[in-house]
């Protein structure tokens, strides 16, 4: 006797297949709708964080090499002038001959001075006879006075005739030592020890005498000593005084340095330069420097050691001041108010608001505000 089958079991299974295959198929694409709306979501608040690039404030180093421009001139130089007019008649230096005080550098003919002179001679002669004359009548009236031979009036007018001739000689003697003056400064010599460094006459030129009347026959420089004139901005002029060391490189050799030392300040900012004139001084004995040229002098000036350095791109200008954006472990910005101190151009000194090795945002966003979370760039932790 055989089983009896249920006549519709398997169609129940299929559809029961059918059913469950549809509540899988479903609720894959409700988990899938809700896995892509929490990843959108996720990605849009992602989006949001805004990626920034930081720099490592530095600290700031105790000395820095301050290097400056500055314009070489001899200790002493002088135009030499004539004192006297004339003609050249000779000269006996060119340029770059050494002299020494008191050589001989040109002669000059001085005829109308010499007659002058012959002169003056003969009018100082006249005044001496006549002063001795006028001496000499004094005193015999001054005698008859004495027994009433003549009357005090003619010898009063005796006196004063006296008088006035030995003024007069005196006049005369006066205006014979300036010619004779005049004759010695047909000598043209170096008024101390150094070299020509211009020569601006020949023979036969007419000169006239004083620095008005043309142009100076030599220029004698001492360049044994050089001053060397320097304008030292303002963050630096405190730094700069009387007795700081200072080195020297020249366009010729600029390995070579030479050593240097400041001997006066101006004491007072130039108002157009904001900058303080200062003079050093440096021993040229050996010629090794030219004057009239530039020089690179060298400063090693102490600063604020410690005070860290950031990039003028950090900087912050808001209606609350000058701020930076700080980056915290925890990638957090937090804006610092901060006061600066010396501007090297590309960067800036801080005085107060920030340490060394805080991370600083570099160019940040105008949105930034106090706690928002930022994400670090990767090459973002180099130092500045």
């Amino acid at each position: 006797m055989s089983s009896r089958q249920p006549r519709h079991r398997f169609p129940k299974f299929q559809a029961l297949s059918v059913l469950l295959l549809l509540v899988v198929v479903a609720g894959w694409g409700l988990f899938s709708r809700i896995s892509a709306e929490s990843a959108l979501t996720s990605q849009a608040k992602e989006s949001l964080i805004p990626t920034v690039v930081t720099v490592t404030a530095a600290a700031g180093p105790g000395n820095e090499d301050v290097v400056l421009p500055g314009t070489v001139q001899p200790l002493i130089e002088a135009p030499i002038y004539a004192r006297t007019s004339g003609y050249v008649k000779n000269w006996y230096t060119d340029i770059g001959s050494p002299v020494k005080k008191g050589q001989l550098l040109a002669e000059l003919e001085t005829p109308e001075v010499d007659q002058q002179l012959h002169q003056a001679e003969a009018d100082y002669g006249t005044a001496a006879a006549n002063d001795a004359l006028a001496q000499s009548s004094a005193k015999r009236w001054q005698a008859l006075l004495a027994t009433d031979s003549v009357s005090r009036q003619d010898n009063d007018e005796k006196q004063a005739d006296a008088a006035a001739k030995h003024a007069a000689l005196a006049s005369a003697s006066a205006n014979l030592t300036r010619l004779r003056e005049l004759e010695g400064f047909k000598r043209v010599v170096a008024p101390f020890d150094g070299v020509v460094t211009a020569r601006q006459t020949d023979i036969g030129a007419l000169i006239n005498s004083g620095a008005g009347n043309g142009a100076a026959l030599f220029h004698v420089a001492d360049t044994s000593r050089l001053r060397i004139y320097v304008q030292v901005p303002e963050a630096f002029a405190p730094l700069v005084k009387p007795g700081v060391e200072a080195q020297l490189t020249t366009a010729v050799d600029p390995t070579r340095a030479f050593a240097a030392k400041v001997v006066r300040t101006a004491d007072a900012l130039d108002s157009a330069s904001r900058t303080l004139l200062v003079e050093i001084q440096a021993d040229n004995s050996q010629r090794q420097i030219l004057p009239g040229g530039y020089a690179q002098v060298h400063f090693q000036l102490p600063l604020s050691a410690g005070r860290p350095r950031v990039p003028v791109s950090t900087l912050i200008f808001r209606s609350s001041g000058l701020q930076l954006a700080t980056v915290d472990q925890t990638q957090h910005a937090h804006l610092v108010d901060i006061k600066l101190g010396r501007d090297f151009g590309t960067s800036v000194e801080v005085a107060s608001g920030l340490n060394a090795g805080d991370l600083v945002i570099n160019s940040p966003p105008d949105s930034l505000s106090e706690g928002d979370q930022v994400k670090l760039a990767a090459a973002s932790k180099d130092k500045l």
